[in-house]
């Protein structure tokens, strides 16, 4: 199975200005985000940038970098702008792996990408992972999802889902012990096809309440197959004390 590896980076960031470019380890972090894409079996890796200077690190250090606009609201419509310049098939899969991921496994990256070409009635394909605490179930940061019975994504929230109510009839946030409760992975893997009809759609009712953009497609009667996982991710760099952390692990030998 041949897939497209896509990296969009951004240079904006208000958390941690110029993130892209950090150095971890000697490297650039979306040179370490790239270097995982290729270790994943991708057929081709793309960095998708709108700045010269993330285009020409991505360069130095071996790997395609394609300039996009500066103007996309999300990383999935500069995927679609991908898919426009690069002439894409319909059925050509593409997997958007976020450019601050540095440690991303490639095993999980290939492993989406093949839940995709499984499931030929799927747009898209995602992870999760099981939930390991209430906290985790209570934290409306952690983005849950419940699937029907062949895997595919029945909806997504950042709230509890799903309610176990004699388990939770006493008002305390526990995790019932056996509930298939589960934390959603921020991979995806698409068709090409659908990937150019994104821009178009409207922007839907949950996905504004939730803010959560991949309920747009659900909305609009697109399938989302999701594959399981069984461990969490490594940390992926949204501050510098996430900045930090993912430095200590790639210095720690056997890590990174």
């Amino acid at each position: 199975m041949n897939f497209l590896a896509v990296i969009p980076a951004r240079a904006r960031s208000t958390r941690l200005p110029g993130k892209m470019l950090a150095d971890i380890g000697g490297k650039p972090m979306v040179v370490w985000v790239a270097e995982k894409a290729r270790a994943s079996g991708a057929a081709d890796v793309v960095v998708a940038t709108d700045d010269a200077e993330i285009a020409k690190a991505v360069q130095a250090h071996g790997f395609r970098a394609l300039m996009t606009r500066d103007d996309h609201p999300t990383g999935t419509d500069r995927l679609a702008e991908v898919c426009v310049q690069l002439g894409l098939s319909d059925d050509h899969i593409v997997v958007n792996i976020q450019g601050d991921e540095p440690l991303i496994s490639p095993t999980l990256v290939a492993d989406v990408a093949q839940a995709l070409d499984r499931h030929p009635s799927a747009a898209i394909a995602t992870a999760a992972h099981p939930l390991q605490s209430a906290d985790e179930l209570f934290n409306p940061n952690m983005v849950k999802v419940v699937c029907d019975t062949h895997g595919r994504a029945m909806y997504f929230s950042r709230a509890p889902i799903p309610w176990a109510r004699d388990a939770l009839a006493g008002g305390d946030p526990v995790l019932a012990p056996g509930l298939p409760a589960l934390r959603h992975i921020g991979l995806y893997a698409y068709r090409a096809g659908f990937l150019r009809r994104f821009p178009s759609l409207s922007q839907g009712t949950l996905e504004r309440w939730e803010s959560l953009e991949q309920l747009r497609a659900m909305e609009h009667g697109f399938s989302i197959q999701v594959h399981l996982t069984a461990h969490a991710p490594a940390p992926g760099v949204d501050t510098q004390a996430d900045l930090d952390q993912v430095r200590g692990l790639v210095a720690t030998p056997g890590q990174g």
